[in-house]
């Protein structure tokens, strides 16, 4: 009797895990579109403040930093959560907040003052830094569900799959955005109509997400340190504080002036958020196709030898942006292919190299100070970049070599900041399968890439399986 109820468990227990897994992937690709729009650079994003609301630069900067802001701001809110209610429950509230946020400014975007973008400025900060911290928060705690219930021998086939899938849904949708905003001019209704699909599909989203049958793994943690242990212990971890340090460094060059390469290609090159959206597009496909390869190479060669020779090779291209006319705007196409391709290495670098440097004795304390401070630069660069344009142009008329002369700040930054990279000793491989909330800044930056597959690209190390023994005879 107590075998086959035992069986019974078993069996159900199995159902149970498909069903979740195959929900997972379905409310991933049904949350993509509000995901990907809540990036603070993105096609949607960039036409609303730029075309539907002509807005300041220093309010653009702003606005960009608010996503930064809020992966500060989580870092004091969600274990507070944590403690509340289980992952699951938190990541679904907030998320919930997320999703009313959007839906008040699909219904307030006709009642906002077109004619005074200084007032619509304000209402649009105070809104986003409001839906940043929603985002936020649930992006953590999802993170720390999924690790909850979803074992660690399937992890890498089964999120590999995941997002490859997820990836068509953020494709789709950058392409469907774009066209119906060039299409129709940039309407409010446009913007509207977009706004409610993207929560429709998030409707969804977080229905299956509340349905999902998860059953929490056994508990394998150890005891966590006193936090005067975890301090001292990350203090004399010197390789982690010099990526910390890179990381601070990176961060400022690519968000400084980062948001407003997609004003330039609308303002003064005269792109479409169709075209927009194609080069974002391509530039994820490119660098999608790129993982594998770039994968390869970092096991084979190293991370942080990898990544500089990556960074070295997507900067390099980036000078390209100082000789951009409307006349040769055509070369886009060719720079965000390239660009895609070579800064996935470096992406995922940044990924497995923190997987290697990241003490487990201190986990979780050294994941908060790594994302604090990348945060907290990642915050103050756009709306530092904000300010200088805006000086800058009251004081030249020529607008594209203030341009030029700013867009030099992320090639020649980046690449300084590839001496402190170099000087990061890599340990041996830290026993971590997933790392929770380390990539938010990854994620919201991407949109500044035009790598929007990594907003719900979830980073994982693929588990080497033991060879079988051969039977013995």
């Amino acid at each position: 009797m107590n075998a086959t109820a035992a069986r019974t468990a078993a069996l159900q227990s199995k159902a149970d895990l498909a069903r979740s897994l195959r929900l997972s992937t379905a409310e991933g690709v049904m949350a993509m579109p509000i995901v990907t729009m809540s990036l603070p650079v993105n096609v949607f994003m960039t036409a609303l403040v730029a075309k539907a609301f002509p807005l300041p630069k220093t309010t653009i900067g702003l606005i960009c930093a608010l996503p930064f802001l809020g992966n500060f701001l989580q870092i004091f809110i969600a274990p507070f959560l944590a403690r509340w209610k289980p992952p699951k429950i938190v990541s679904i509230s907030a998320s919930v907040g997320h999703l009313l946020g959007w839906s008040v400014l699909g219904v307030a975007l006709p009642w906002l003052q077109r004619e005074d973008p200084a007032a619509a400025g304000r209402w649009l900060i105070v809104w986003f830094l409001a839906t940043s911290c929603f985002g936020a928060v649930s992006g953590v705690s999802w993170n720390a569900w999924v690790q909850e219930w979803v074992p660690p021998r399937i992890r890498g086939k089964y999120f590999g799959r995941r997002n490859g899938t997820v990836q068509f849904s953020t494709l789709t949708f950058m392409l469907v955005a774009g066209w119906s905003l060039a299409q129709w001019n940039y309407g409010i209704r446009v913007f509207q109509v977009l706004i409610a699909g993207a929560v429709a599909m998030r409707m969804c989203s977080l229905y299956w997400q509340w349905i999902s049958p998860t059953r929490p793994s056994r508990e394998t943690a150890a005891a966590a340190l006193p936090l005067r242990e975890q301090v001292r212990i990350v203090l004399g971890s010197r390789s982690l504080l010099v990526f910390i340090a890179f990381g601070a460094v990176w961060s400022f060059a690519a968000n400084c002036f980062g948001p407003f390469y997609h004003l330039f290609m609308f303002d003064q090159l005269g792109l479409s958020a169709f075209e927009v959206g194609l080069l974002s597009t391509l530039a994820q496909l490119s660098g999608a196709l790129a993982l594998p390869a770039w994968g390869h190479l970092l096991d084979r060669y190293g991370n942080k030898s990898v990544m500089t020779f990556s960074l070295i090779l997507w900067q390099l291209q980036n000078f390209l942006w100082c000789f951009l006319e409307p006349d040769n705007r055509n070369l886009l196409y060719a720079m965000w292919i390239w660009g895609g391709a070579t800064s996935a290495g470096f992406i995922l670098g940044q990924f497995t190299i923190l997987l290697r440097l990241i003490p487990v004795e201190a986990k979780n304390f050294a994941i908060g100070v790594n994302l604090a401070t990348t945060s907290l630069v990642a915050a103050i660069a756009p709306v530092t970049g904000g300010a200088v344009l805006t000086w800058a142009l009251t004081r030249w008329t020529d607008v594209f070599a203030v341009h030029y002369v700013c867009f030099l700040l992320q090639p020649v930054l980046a690449l300084a900041g590839c001496f402190l990279l170099l000087r990061v000793h890599e340990p041996q491989a830290s026993p971590l399968t997933m790392v929770f909330g380390a990539m938010r800044n990854i994620r919201t930056l991407s949109g500044v890439f035009g790598l929007s597959f990594l907003v719900n690209y979830v980073f994982y190390r693929q588990q080497k399986e033991r060879p079988t023994p051969p039977p013995r005879r």
